[in-house]
Formats: structure tokens, C-alpha cells, sequence
């Protein structure tokens, strides 16, 4: 990862300093975001990163103006980008079908799937004119096997990996890829999690495109 760019939705949230330490470590500049600047700045500060290594960009990004500008930000700081790593999330559920409540539906839509789809259109000319580009989702089993009262969280999860896969046909013959890495809980699965992060964005993972990939071996 020396000197690669990589851009981190969601860096301040519950898996970003873990995957943002193991990229840092591994020799990559980072472009984190997130909603709040001063979480940003100790995530930065903490890793030792210094000002050539580092960009934090406080947006919403569930605003397709505000990830365009975080885009065009890192283009004008670093020139491009070689990895995108998407990790904005959020949870509802536990409610029956009839049960769901348009308003949580509209909030856990704008979390999971606008967030993608704004993030993946705004960094796409930087990903194929990298030539080795990659973008990693996170997602869970329920994406694929709903159960009764998860449908709201499973919908949402579903959408938003139709669209990452979509953009892994988009990026076939390009060099550069973007994949999914199946968890059932971050939860002391956060170094795992960083290093499949690494593999997927190493060279010797230049031809693995459009997969799920799985750590759910735990449970």
C-alpha cells in the first residue's frame, strides 16, 4: 500500500480506526470522512499520520453534491485514488412487516444505499483511471437470507450490494475491482476485517472482482 491513496467513508465509526490503522501502517496516505471534523482529526492524530498522509473532510454524505466535493477534494490533494473503502453503516429492525414505519425505512435507505451509491458515482473516474483501483463494501448475511423481522435492514443491505456488484461489472478490464466482505457483527472481528481489506486491495488480488467475500466462520 506505499503511498497509495485511500479514501474511507465512515472512518471515525466503529470498524474505520482499525481499518485506517492497518492501511496507514501498510504505507498508504489516507482521505478519511465522516460527519464530524474533530472525530476525523484525532483518528489522524492518533495513527501519527503526517500533513502529506492525511486529508479529513467533514460531509454528509448521503448528498450527492457534498461526496462529489469530498471526491474532488482528494483528486486536488493527492492527484487520484487507488482504493475506496466504504464503511458507513447502520441498523433497524426487529420489526414485523406490517410493522415498518416509512420514516425508518427513508432514514436506513439514505444510510445504506444513497451513502453507496453517492460515494461509488463520485469516485468512479478515479478508480478506472487509477488502473488499480479498488472499492470494498461491508454487508451481512441478511442481504441474501432475510428473516422475518430484518426485512427493513435486509432491504436496505440488498440494494446497496446490487450496486457495488454493478459497479464490479462496470470496472471489468478496467485493472481495478471492487468486492464485499460478508460479516455478521464487526464485533471483535475488526483486525480480520482490515486484513481481508489488505489482501483485497494487494496485487495479488488484481483478478478477484464482483465477489462475497465471506467472514462468517466464527458463528
Amino acid at each position: 500500500m506505499t503511498d497509495r491513496i485511500v479514501a474511507i467513508s465512515g472512518a471515525a465509526g466503529g470498524l474505520g480506526p482499525v481499518v485506517a490503522r492497518a492501511f496507514f501502517d501498510a504505507g498508504a496516505k489516507l482521505a478519511v470522512a465522516g460527519r464530524n471534523e474533530e472525530s476525523l482529526v484525532r483518528l489522524l492524530d492518533s495513527l501519527g499520520a503526517p500533513g502529506d498522509r492525511r486529508l479529513a473532510t467533514a460531509t454528509d454524505l448521503t448528498d450527492e453534491t457534498a461526496a462529489r466535493a469530498w471526491a474532488g477534494r482528494v483528486r486536488e490533494r493527492f492527484g487520484g485514488v487507488d482504493v475506496v473503502l466504504h464503511l458507513v453503516g447502520g441498523y433497524k429492525g426487529g420489526a414485523s412487516i406490517a410493522e415498518i414505519e416509512t420514516a425508518d425505512w427513508d432514514a436506513l435507505h439514505a444510510m445504506l444505499v444513497r451513502t453507496t451509491l453517492n460515494v461509488a458515482r463520485a469516485f468512479n473516474p478515479l478508480l478506472k483511471a487509477s488502473g488499480r483501483g479498488r472499492f470494498i463494501g461491508v454487508t451481512s448475511p441478511r442481504a441474501q437470507s432475510p428473516t422475518a423481522k430484518s426485512a427493513l435492514y435486509s432491504m436496505g443491505k440488498a440494494a446497496s450490494d446490487a450496486l457495488v456488484l454493478a459497479l464490479a461489472d462496470e470496472l471489468r478490464g478496467t485493472g481495478s475491482t471492487a468486492n464485499l466482505i460478508v460479516v455478521d457483527s464487526i464485533d471483535g472481528l475488526e483486525e480480520e476485517i482490515a486484513a481481508a481489506m489488505l489482501f483485497l486491495c494487494s496485487d495479488r488480488a488484481a483478478t478477484i472482482n464482483g465477489v462475497r467475500l465471506p467472514l462468517t466462520g466464527r458463528g
